[in-house]
């Protein structure tokens, strides 16, 4: 979890990403996915966060699937290497609420970074989710 950054009152949305130390909004990717409903939607959200930096959250918008990974365009000093080029969702990208207000997490509903985490959470959910379906018979 990040913790807040105390920045100056005076900052506006063009001097802001100067106070960011890390870039935050450029070191991971989201993707929004279908709402699960079944064992099986949950065992597939199981095998993705058992991937390295894989998490899964639920917040008022649904539920996605976060990647922890850095922009290869980010410069070591937190520029971005291809500013005039970057790509649409980059240049649509508005910083009037980001993680140097709040940190992202303060507004999941629901939020695993691991395989332990949201087995849990899915056998709270389903009362038998360690119980085998019988086999039929033919």
């Amino acid at each position: 979890m990040q913790k807040k950054i105390d920045i100056p009152i005076d900052v506006t949305a063009e001097t802001k990403c100067s106070y960011c130390p890390d870039s935050r909004c450029c070191t991971y990717v989201t993707q929004q996915l279908d709402k699960p409903r079944s064992k099986d939607d949950f065992r597939l959200l199981l095998w993705q966060v058992s991937h390295q930096n894989v998490e899964v959250y639920k917040d008022s918008d649904g539920w996605f699937l976060l990647f922890n990974g850095s922009c290869e365009h980010l410069e070591a000093d937190g520029k971005c290497a291809i500013y005039e080029t970057r790509p649409p969702i980059c240049r649509d990208h508005t910083n009037d609420h980001c993680e140097l207000d709040s940190p992202a997490e303060e507004g999941f509903d629901l939020y695993f970074t691991n395989y332990e985490q949201l087995l849990k959470y899915c056998r709270k959910r389903f009362k038998k989710w360690d119980k085998k379906k019988k086999e039929k018979k033919s």
